[in-house]
């Protein structure tokens, strides 16, 4: 706490040296924050930037009635609830209609809409941020999760993540939120019929730690050796009967293990070329960087990031960002020589 009041003392006579490190320790914590309000990494990284500059900018301000925590909170969440009032939600193809039954040949992405994307993970802690926090760190960026927090208002999503998720009482997210705390309240509840209607009982970090990492690997290995082969019975093998397949920004996706192979015969396996793969994480998940190739032996470029989602040891949802954009912020090389 010294070095803390030293360093504030610093950041506040106009040493920026002294306020890094003031931010430093909250940066990750504060992405990740962003990330579940606005469901895109790219504008999670604008909006810690602009709550970093606000805050140096406001740092005379600061009264320290609360936490520095807390009033980098209470930026980050005005900056971010700004966003989504401007931007509006950020689908995946789920939400815009039924599945195909059949692969389609020429799909299009859809320009139009701003897609909800991939969350790397890495440095992001485990279990829940505070004891009273209903959600463990990595519970709250699941994919399930961000989808769901995209079907909610800006109010009623900061009201959820600053209580369930940050461990915030009411009355501070009320003060944050510039609102009452029967507002807050109100929200919260409203917030929690939607998310419990539309995530799975079990999170994915339930159901990982039920699996041994090795055979979390061994999936991985699997699921990215039979597209590098093309082989469509060993990926078949690997699936739930019920799987699903979508490929933001491509508007069609597939549900059961039916549509789902169709898709992959006719187009990933047989029609693209030559795949190769990285495996990572994303979104609390497994998943892998597929780089696509005209042949083996030529360059591969990066195009999708691929989440999967597991139960029981088998894969039941894929979900494909498209797009070289994505891979640098997992660590992951844009093409492969």
């Amino acid at each position: 706490m010294r070095d803390e009041n030293v360093d504030l003392g610093r950041a506040r006579e106009g040493d920026d040296e002294a306020f890094t490190r003031l931010v430093q320790p909250l940066r990750r914590e504060l992405h990740a924050h962003c990330y579940r309000m606005l469901g895109s990494t790219h504008d999670a990284d604008d909006a810690v930037q602009e709550t970093l500059l606000r805050a140096w900018r406001g740092l005379a301000r600061f009264e320290e009635r609360s936490s520095l925590r807390s009033w980098l909170y209470t930026i980050a969440t005005r900056v971010c609830l700004n966003l989504v009032e401007s931007r509006g939600r950020r689908p995946l193809p789920v939400d815009l209609g039924p599945s195909s039954d059949r692969a389609v040949l020429d799909d299009r992405p859809l320009t139009e809409f701003a897609w909800l994307g991939p969350y790397p993970d890495a440095g992001l802690g485990d279990g829940r941020s505070v004891p009273s926090a209903r959600y463990e760190q990595r519970e709250a960026v699941e994919l399930a999760f961000a989808a769901a927090l995209q079907h909610l208002p800006g109010n009623q999503r900061a009201a959820l993540l600053l209580f369930d998720v940050l461990g915030f009482s009411a009355a501070e997210i009320a003060n944050m939120m510039n609102t009452s705390t029967t507002s807050v309240n109100s929200a919260l509840a409203r917030a929690r019929r939607v998310i419990a209607e539309k995530v799975p009982p079990q999170s994915q970090q339930q159901t990982l730690r039920k699996i041994d990492d090795a055979r979390v690997r061994q999936i991985v290995a699997g699921f990215s050796t039979a597209f590098e082969r093309g082989d469509a019975d060993a990926l078949v093998a690997l699936l739930t009967s019920d799987v699903t397949w979508s490929m933001p920004p491509m508007a069609h996706w597939y549900r059961g293990i039916e549509a789902v192979t169709d898709f992959a015969v006719q187009v990933p396996l047989t029609g693209c070329g030559s795949w190769r793969c990285r495996p990572t994480t994303a979104n609390g998940q497994p998943a892998v960087g597929f780089y696509l190739g005209n042949d083996q032996t030529g360059p591969h470029h990066g195009w999708s990031i691929t989440v999967l989602t597991l139960r029981d040891e088998r894969i039941a949802e894929i979900m494909s960002f498209l797009g070289a954009e994505h891979f640098p912020a997992f660590a992951l090389p844009t093409s492969l020589p």
